[in-house]
């Protein structure tokens, strides 16, 4: 028997077909749990991945308005970086300049420094006390460059009559050749350009002083200059470890392995390079002063001399000084002698650049020979005489600390040994 509800129950219950849930899925959850779709099931070990669900678009006020290519960003990136380091630089010459009476004696006594040091290192190793190695080194640095200085001087005081003399019958030659020859130079156009040309030679004179006047300037006071160089270099050879020390301990903790690393490496090929020079120049001194001898020119000695002086600055000295040459054998002997002189310069040279300089500075000085002229030409552009004398050494001591740093073999002294595989060692 059904009851009239009831019928109203059966029939609807005919009308919506039924959905089990042993074959269709699970019931609808009750009201209050969590919704299906904000489960978030963890694939099992065998389930495939799914198509990637595309990220949703940046609201449209957060997406940039034009976008760079890679190479001006790139650009703009090492732009930006090349303007601080210049800025740093500039920074840093204007500090130099201001301070070049403290700078330049400084430069000069580390560079007798690093060429006195193997002699105080020879006699320490002999027993000597390390202060008597000190002087002894010292006495004899100033003995034997006071004793050239003294023999040019005797040389050119003893020859100069002699050079006089035959000056004078060079220019009377030259004249009376002009005057014959097809040119046919009178005596007052002759003179003129003789006047002509010692007004260059009066203004290249004053140039040449002006920049002897800047080495003493830059020290303040010839003798201030050398009170401070002979102070710096004694204390450098008594303690230059310890000096060295205090300004690593200058740098932050994390940088003092590379800046260690990087001054001693620097260091060594500082003293490979004023080591070489000096048998670089004197190369150069004995070959140019055999060539004036042969020639039989009057200052042989002393040409050979100032040569060897000379050379310290690299490529300038040494052609400086030959041109010198040329000129003296062009006045005293006559134009043959000073083709035979421009060729023996040449020659000397040749055998630095292609001899001297690849099996001697090659090994001490890892710059090549076009940045050496660079730089020396760079370095008399900025600071005169003294940028020259200290550009090489500048270029190639700068050249060894930045590889050092770059090459990263300071980390050892931070990580410690390293294992066979490679791996730092613990407690390292």
């Amino acid at each position: 028997m059904h009851l009239p509800w009831h019928r109203g129950r059966a029939d609807h219950d005919a009308t919506v077909p039924a959905t089990p849930a042993s074959v269709e899925g699970p019931t609808a959850p009750p009201r209050g749990a969590p919704r299906p779709e904000a489960r978030v099931a963890s694939p099992g070990p065998l389930a495939s991945p799914g198509p990637a669900a595309a990220p949703a678009a940046a609201p449209a006020a957060t997406q940039p308005a034009l976008a760079l290519p890679p190479g001006v960003q790139l650009a703009g990136a090492w732009g930006w970086r090349l303007l601080v380091v210049a800025g740093c630089l500039a920074v840093a010459g204007w500090v130099v300049s201001r301070l070049e009476e403290i700078v330049v004696p400084l430069l000069i006594a580390i560079l007798i420094c690093a060429l006195l040091q193997p002699v105080v290192t020879l006699l320490t190793r002999r027993r000597v006390p390390h202060w008597i190695a000190i002087v002894v080194a010292l006495l004899g640095l100033v003995a034997v460059v006071g004793g050239l200085l003294v023999l040019v001087v005797t040389q050119v005081r003893d020859g100069a009559d002699d050079v006089t003399a035959k000056g004078v019958a060079s220019y009377d030659a030259l004249r009376e050749f002009l005057r014959t020859s097809p040119l046919q130079l009178t005596d007052r156009e002759f003179d003129q350009y003789v006047g002509q040309a010692g007004q260059a030679l009066q203004d290249a004179s004053q140039d040449i002083l002006s920049g002897v006047a800047a080495i003493g300037s830059a020290a303040g006071h010839v003798l201030t200059g050398g009170l401070l160089t002979l102070f710096a270099t004694i204390f450098l050879l008594i303690d230059g470890r310890g000096v060295w020390h205090w300004v690593v301990r200058l740098f932050p903790r994390a940088a003092r392995p590379a800046v260690d690393g990087a001054g001693l490496a620097g260091w060594q090929t500082l003293a490979s390079f004023v080591r070489v020079q000096v048998i670089v120049a004197a190369a150069n001194g004995v070959g140019i002063g055999l060539f004036a001898a042969f020639l039989g020119l009057p200052l042989a000695i002393p040409i050979a001399i100032l040569v060897f002086l000379a050379s310290f600055i690299p490529v300038i000295g040494a052609i400086v000084t030959g041109a010198l040459a040329v000129v003296l054998a062009l006045v005293v002997a006559g134009p043959v002698q000073a083709l035979v002189m421009l060729g023996g310069v040449l020659l000397v040279h040749l055998l630095e650049a292609h001899v001297l300089q690849p099996l001697v500075m090659g090994g001490a000085v890892k710059v090549h020979p076009l940045a050496v002229v660079f730089a020396v030409a760079a370095g008399s552009l900025v600071a005169g005489i003294p940028g020259a004398l200290f550009a090489v050494p500048t270029a190639a001591t700068v050249n060894v600390m930045v590889k050092h740093v770059a090459s990263g073999r300071w980390r050892a002294a931070v990580e410690g040994p390293a294992l066979p595989d490679g791996t730092p060692a613990k407690g390292a």
